[in-house]
């Protein structure tokens, strides 16, 4: 037999795999029973792989090579998204080295140069993902601005416009002063600001009872210049008197009213709040309500506009502390206070938002939310975790007009031809040159559509609708989608919107939310802060299985979980990660039991799996129980469970015990070395099997190399060990048996550990069992037991009593015994044993003392406080154990 090298070498190995796995046309779409198509989300197509990536592309690498061997019709389709802003901002800062602007080169040129870059960057992520190990269709990619994509998003606009879902308006929008384009609501950052409320005069036409002016309280006293209203409460009586007079708007002289509207909080600030319509979504509101006018102070770099005198043309911040100024100078300036509270922000540059009257194109969603509804609350769509259902269903309940505009140039530019001479206008499939009523030349709109409305249609765009829908038979609804919770209502949503309209249908069946990657500190990793994993990195110290299975293992009902890695604090470089490092540890395991079972196969005839003994019946039983267990796992979204019990049983049951278990066999002749030998490849095959979809590359490496007999020219494309197959392995009694065995070996083991005596020496040991029919068992596995334990004698009864001098240790209901007389200096030993109690004791004090001082935890870092917490545990263990020896010498 081929053998495996000494040492797993995971760069060399995975890229022979990832060779073996692409030209053999692995990734492509398969035949099968059963449907299991997943659509990869989109990543931005000049992006990067980040740990979220990682942790998306690893679940459904997971999920889709299961299925694969499940004998599933699988396919798995790649592509990427034109990323509208981000990819503008970088060829903008590109022509900015070169010293021009997209302005002065013009619209076509700039478009072209979006391509450019795209053709240059765009392949980077799609490479990366591949490195991954990522069994996804790389011969069929998709590009949101490819030719047939942009047909369909033509075509969902056309649709919509025509059947009055889409529609032009002035309303208030998230305005980016930097980036030049709205945003829409849920895309913006909020990030906590210390800030000010100042309480501002603003002097009354007439006196009320004497009172001369009322104080209004703001966070943005430069937005008082676009006033045209104050608001009170109508549960705020004391008001009440106030409610129809007007006020003197300072700096402008503007007149404006005083009204009463259920928005107002009457324990805001001093009840009187100012309502500037053209700056706020919840004044804009109450201007509607109270038919107010609507004043835009800003331009389109929040630039205070013309016609106010000195304050004209300058900047927000500017315009602050001028407002502010004057109001002090002219004794306006009632009081200030301090202020903390959340500030929108770009999601791509750091400038704070803007609320800004523009003209827009909205999708009026109410005709779309009941259906999208319907597909979540019937069951027709779950959510994995299912907590996640609330947060859409209430998203959706709650849910405005989508914004689909941006004043971009990089994009799909809005279908919608305008006439100057006549007013024509109307959207259209085609480009119109000339108005079909006047004759006149024509323009389009100059915006472009919101990248979350193109990628809406990911699911069936990419399977041949609208032109080739026959595509989609079989294929559509897909399996599963993968993603983060952030964009359950940016896309997810969306999704189940668009598909439920064209097609009448549900665009997947599950949607799995996987948990927040944060960094160390329990921050959010992100390039400004620097504390970023680049996945990248683990893969080139660790190996892309290590780094998967870790990831896995990270896949919990919780919504974030910590990554473990620590980065250099000048180079921001990958030291290590100990989770990781654990996982590599695991696949090196993997890889020398293998090399163990290759390495002993000398003589080795094909055969059928046979048990001749309670350790074969044991692990064909735990072998059972695995596939049962990783199949409804996976089935189950449950990922991180799964890889536990594939970590449980391939480290220590495979190989810590039946390896043992075996060696005896190996070294004789005949049947019975033969049999153990077709019952190892026949465990660590289907084992391989079961372990592939999350460790693809290792799994495969050994099992080309294994004499399983299968016909499939690979383990990715060889059949699954389905439950239903291994169903009659289960055994019961062989697995109490063996689990006593194992038990009784192992708390020997630690009797030794514990106190220093050599393996070589052999022990008297006596097992009290906790039933006949346990003492039965162990009497039965004597052999193994005194092999394994390296026992001077063994004892086994249900009524033993506890030999003198000897530890004692609780195994799955029975008591067993170690002789330490002769072995052990009582005496000395429980000295050193109080000693060593006193000094944990005074350590444990001086932490828990450390842990308990408020001043400590409040100016501590947090990883520092975490440090502690960690030391005191492990303090705490400690002196259990300790306390528990010391018991034990009596």
């Amino acid at each position: 037999m081929e053998e495996l090298s000494k040492n797993y070498d995971p760069a060399s190995i995975e890229q022979a795999m990832l060779d073996k796995w692409l030209a053999g046309d692995y990734y492509k779409r398969s035949k099968g029973v059963g449907d299991c198509t997943v659509t990869i989300p989109p990543p931005n197509v000049t992006g990067k792989l980040h740990m979220g990536h990682a942790m998306d592309d690893t679940i459904q690498d997971t999920f889709v090579r299961f299925m694969r061997m499940r004998g599933r019709s699988t396919r798995w389709i790649l592509g990427t998204d034109h990323a509208g802003i981000a990819t503008q901002t970088k060829v903008d800062k590109k022509l900015a080295a070169e010293g021009i602007s997209r302005r002065e080169i013009g619209r076509e040129k700039f478009i072209d140069a979006c391509w450019d870059w795209t053709h240059e960057y765009g392949g980077h992520i799609v490479e990366q993902v591949k490195r991954m190990g990522c069994s996804v269709d790389f011969s069929d990619p998709h590009f949101t601005m490819d030719d047939d994509y942009a047909k369909a998003v033509r075509k969902t606009f056309v649709d919509w416009y025509h059947d009055d879902l889409i529609y032009r308006g002035k309303r208030i929008v998230n305005w980016c002063p930097h980036c030049r384009t709205a945003i829409s609501d849920d895309e913006a950052e909020y990030k906590e600001e210390d800030g000010h409320l100042w309480h501002l005069r603003y002097p009354l036409t007439e006196p009320v009872d004497g009172q001369e002016y009322i104080v209004v309280a703001t966070t943005r006293p430069e937005t008082m210049l676009g006033d045209t209203g104050v608001a009170v409460s109508p549960k705020d009586h004391d008001k009440d008197k106030f409610v129809g007079k007007t006020v003197k708007l300072p700096i402008v002289d503007r007149e404006i009213p005083i009204f009463s509207d259920f928005y107002v909080d009457a324990d805001f600030g001093s009840g009187f709040v100012k309502v500037t319509p053209a700056h706020d979504p919840n004044d804009f509101a109450m201007g509607e309500r109270n038919g107010l006018e609507k004043i835009n102070i800003f331009d389109e770099t929040a630039h205070v506009v013309e016609g106010y005198g000195e304050f004209s043309g300058m900047s927000r911040e500017e315009c602050r502390e001028a407002v502010v100024a004057w109001f002090e100078e002219h004794g306006l300036l009632d009081h200030v206070e301090d202020h903390h509270h959340s500030v929108m922000h770009c999601y791509r540059c750091p400038s704070a938002l803007e609320p800004w009257l523009s003209e827009q194109w909205f999708v009026a969603v109410d005709r779309l939310k009941g259906p999208a509804t319907e597909a979540v609350t019937s069951g027709k769509v779950k959510f994995h975790p299912e907590r996640w259902t609330q947060s859409y269903l209430t998203w959706m309940e709650n849910l405005k007009d989508w914004c689909i505009s941006r004043q971009l140039w990089w994009g799909h530019r809005i279908p919608v031809f305008y006439c100057d001479e006549c007013g024509w206008m109307d959207a259209s499939m085609e480009d119109v040159h000339a108005c079909p009523h006047c004759g006149a030349a024509t323009r389009q709109d100059e915006d472009v559509l919101d990248t979350w409305f193109s990628s809406q249609l990911w699911t069936f765009a990419t399977q041949g609708w609208p032109d080739k829908p026959e595509l989609m038979e079989g294929h559509h609804p897909t399996a599963a989608l993968v993603t983060a919770r952030d964009i359950i209502a940016l896309w997810v949503a969306r999704m189940i919107m668009a598909s439920t309209y064209f097609l009448d249908e549900i665009p997947f069946h599950d949607v799995v939310i996987y948990a927040t990657i944060l960094a160390k500190d329990g921050t959010r990793m992100s390039k400004s802060k620097g504390n970023g994993v680049n996945p990248m990195d683990l893969i080139e110290k660790y190996g892309a299985d290590a780094m998967r299975f870790n990831l896995l293992t990270l896949v919990t009902n919780n919504q974030d979980v910590r990554f473990d890695a620590n980065l250099d604090k000048e180079t921001k470089e990958l030291i290590d990660s100990p989770r990781t490092e654990a996982a590599r540890s695991f696949v090196n395991k993997v890889w020398n039991a293998s090399r163990f079972v290759l390495s002993n196969l000398e003589g080795f005839m094909p055969g059928e799996p046979r048990v001749t003994g309670p350790a074969d019946a044991w692990i064909f039983s735990r072998l059972a129980q695995l596939s049962e267990r990783v199949t409804a796992g996976i089935e189950a979204y449950q990922f991180g469970e799964v890889a536990r019990e594939l970590h449980g049983f391939f480290w220590n049951e495979f190989c810590d015990w039946y390896i043992e278990f075996t060696k005896s066999a190996l070294q004789q002749e005949g049947e019975a070395r033969l049999q153990t030998q077709r019952n190892l490849v026949y465990v660590l095959d289907n084992a391989l099997r079961l372990l592939h979809p999350a460790m693809p590359f290792v799994t495969e490496a050994i099992w080309e190399k294994l004499p399983h007999g299968d016909e499939a020219p690979a383990l990715m494309m060889a059949a699954w060990p389905e439950p239903e197959t291994l169903a009659c392995w289960k055994n019961e009694e062989a697995e109490r048996s063996i689990d006593l065995v194992c038990g009784i070996v192992s708390a020997v083991r630690s009797v030794r550990a514990r106190y220093g005596i050599s393996p070589k020496q052999a022990l008297d040991v006596a097992v009290k069992a906790a039933s006949e029919q346990d003492a039965v068992l162990v009497d039965e596995q004597r052999a193994l037991i005194e092999g394994l334990a390296r026992t001077a004698s063994l004892s086994v009864a249900a009524d033993l009593d506890k030999p003198a001098e000897s530890a004692a240790t609780l195994v799955s209901g029975c008591e067993v015994y170690c002789v330490l007389s002769g072995l052990v200096d009582f005496a000395a030993e429980r000295d050193r044993l109080v000693k060593e109690h006193e000094k944990l004791q005074k350590e444990s004090v001086k932490v828990e003392k450390k842990l308990s001082n408020p001043g400590y935890l409040a100016k501590a870092k947090p990883e520092i406080v975490e440090k502690d917490k960690a030391k005191h545990a492990e303090l705490v263990a400690k002196i259990d154990l300790v306390v528990a020896q010391i018991a034990e010498l009596g």
